[in-house]
C-alpha cells in the first residue's frame, strides 16, 4: 500500500471538528491521523477471518500464554511451515 500522504482541505461543521479534536486528544493522535483511521476503517472493513480472530481475543477462549521474548521463534516457525506447505 502506498503510504505517501497528500494534503487536502475538508469542510466540516464546527461541532464535528470540535468532536474530532476531543477524540484525537483522547487517543493522543492528530486529527489528521484520526480521520485517516476512520476513513480506512469504513472503506476497508476487516474480513471474516480477522473479525473471528478479534472475537476470539475478546472472549478469552483458547488463549495461550504468550512470551514476547519468543516472538521471533514463533514468526520463523510459521514461515518454515508455509515454505514446507508449498
Amino acid at each position: 500500500m502506498n503510504t505517501a500522504r497528500k494534503a487536502t482541505t475538508v469542510r466540516l461543521p464546527e461541532y464535528l471538528l470540535a468532536d474530532l479534536h476531543t477524540e484525537a486528544n483522547r487517543r493522543n493522535i492528530s486529527v489528521s491521523r484520526l480521520l485517516e483511521d476512520i476513513v480506512e476503517e469504513k472503506m476497508y472493513p476487516p474480513n471474516a477471518e480477522t473479525l473471528a480472530a478479534i472475537e476470539e481475543c475478546r472472549s478469552g477462549v483458547e488463549m495461550e500464554d504468550f512470551d514476547p521474548d519468543e516472538l521471533d521463534q514463533y514468526i520463523y516457525a510459521e514461515e518454515a511451515e508455509e515454505v514446507h506447505a508449498v
